[in-house]
């Protein structure tokens, strides 16, 4: 059986030993998303900085694979825009973003990762910084659309208007709906299957369970940021197996599992999944 954790990070804490558990745990696929470009020691300049992260990134998901099968999501991480901003001003910031979006588009073009990630704040920002960041998305959705994959968004928290914003923006761009996957989604499957978006629930508490009562067209991840100073943050690896035990003990069958941690990646992400 396949179990695939939609989104993990490995940073400086647990790394590979992460992976451990959660394949110890029933893990079988996860999708590693690069972090933000402090967390590598990249204070980028432009966009071809960013290389430098994508290639760390690359070689820890290499080396992923000697462990479980994993794939790299190759994120411009919205909160850059505020980070870059502060030595080069707002319009630079999203010319970089920009720029290093191109470059991750390339990098899936060339198979070494099969999404990107972007999105908007979620924190309290300027007018200005909201219009622009929801440019910097925009522009992501015409990298995703060119390169043919799927985007990761880390967005201001669910509400129904938002998500329909972000799906017309994906819609102006040519971006299939599907390809647009809500990271750290809350259990709202009825409404995303509505809008064609694509949840990824985070598996905290009963978000799982109240996600599988509305159907199987979802995905689950952890968000486990491995970071020293939050161990265990947001979820540990070992709690997508986990819940996914806890689906199987409520009576939903094997099939089911297979088509959120299976087919709904490959629908997804146009991948094909093997043990």
């Amino acid at each position: 059986m396949i179990v695939t954790d939609n989104h993990m990070h490995l940073y400086n804490h647990l790394r590979l030993k992460a992976l451990k558990q959660f394949k110890n745990a029933g893990g079988t696929h996860v999708l590693l998303v690069s972090l933000l470009s402090h967390h590598y020691g990249v204070f980028p300049k432009s966009g071809e900085d960013f290389r430098e992260i994508f290639d760390q990134h690359i070689e820890l998901v290499r080396k992923a694979n000697e462990i479980v099968r994993a794939y790299a999501v190759l994120s411009v991480h919205p909160a850059e825009i505020t980070i870059l901003a502060k030595r080069w001003g707002v319009d630079r910031a999203a010319e970089i973003m920009k720029e290093a979006l191109e470059i991750a588009g390339e990098y899936v073009a060339e198979g070494k990762a099969i999404a990107i990630k972007s999105g908007r704040p979620h924190y309290e920002v300027s007018e200005y910084i909201w219009k622009t960041s929801n440019e910097v998305m925009m522009h992501a959705f015409e990298v995703a659309r060119d390169a043919g994959c799927a985007v990761q968004l880390h967005t201001e928290s669910y509400t129904r208007e938002g998500m329909e914003e972000i799906a017309r923006l994906a819609d102006r761009a040519g971006l299939k709906r599907e390809r647009v996957v809500k990271h750290f989604s809350p259990a709202r499957v009825d409404e995303f299957e509505e809008l064609g978006m694509f949840p990824s629930v985070i598996a905290m508490g009963d978000n799982v369970l109240k996600a599988a009562q509305q159907g199987d067209r979802f995905l689950v991840e952890t968000d486990y940021i491995d970071d020293r100073d939050r161990p265990g943050s947001v979820l540990g690896p070992k709690t997508v197996p986990r819940k996914v035990r806890e689906l199987l003990q409520k009576g939903f069958d094997e099939d089911f599992v297979m088509r959120i941690c299976k087919d709904n990646v490959e629908k997804v992400y146009g991948i094909e999944l093997e043990m």
